[in-house]
């Protein structure tokens, strides 16, 4: 990683995965890559979606994860980060996307327990059910 600030680290992160093939970007600039195509209904910021997924930051630390509790979280969109809700919107029931959040539409400036202010956040996310 290069030298500077984290969050120099993190806007020189997106534009590298930017770069990369099989990646694709919202007009928001979330950047994502599709691990799995679904075909089922698409959600809106007032639905209630039903997830699998797991956080991480650049560095690989998981700050997040509900992958091996056997079930996913469901969670009202309209409540979830700008990031979030930018991506689910495009996904279809049953897609699976790795997603890259910048800062801006992610926690921005704020500090949270596990996740430092300025952080990109990757999030691997199965979309499982819209309703």
């Amino acid at each position: 990683m290069s030298k500077g600030n984290y969050k120099e680290q993190n806007i020189e992160f997106l534009k590298r995965k930017a770069a990369e093939e099989g990646v694709h970007k919202t007009a928001q600039g979330v950047l994502y890559e599709i691990l799995q195509s679904g075909s089922g209904p698409k959600a809106t910021t007032r639905s209630i979606v039903s997830v699998y997924y797991k956080g991480m930051l650049i560095n690989g630390n998981v700050f997040d994860d509900n992958t091996a509790q056997g079930y996913p979280d469901a969670f009202r969109l309209a409540d979830l980060i700008v990031g979030w809700q930018i991506a689910l919107t495009q996904m279809c029931m049953g897609d699976k996307w790795r997603i890259f959040v910048p800062a801006e539409v992610g926690y921005g400036s704020m500090n949270m327990i596990d996740i430092p202010k300025h952080s990109t956040l990757i999030f691997e996310i199965e979309l499982v059910n819209v309703s």
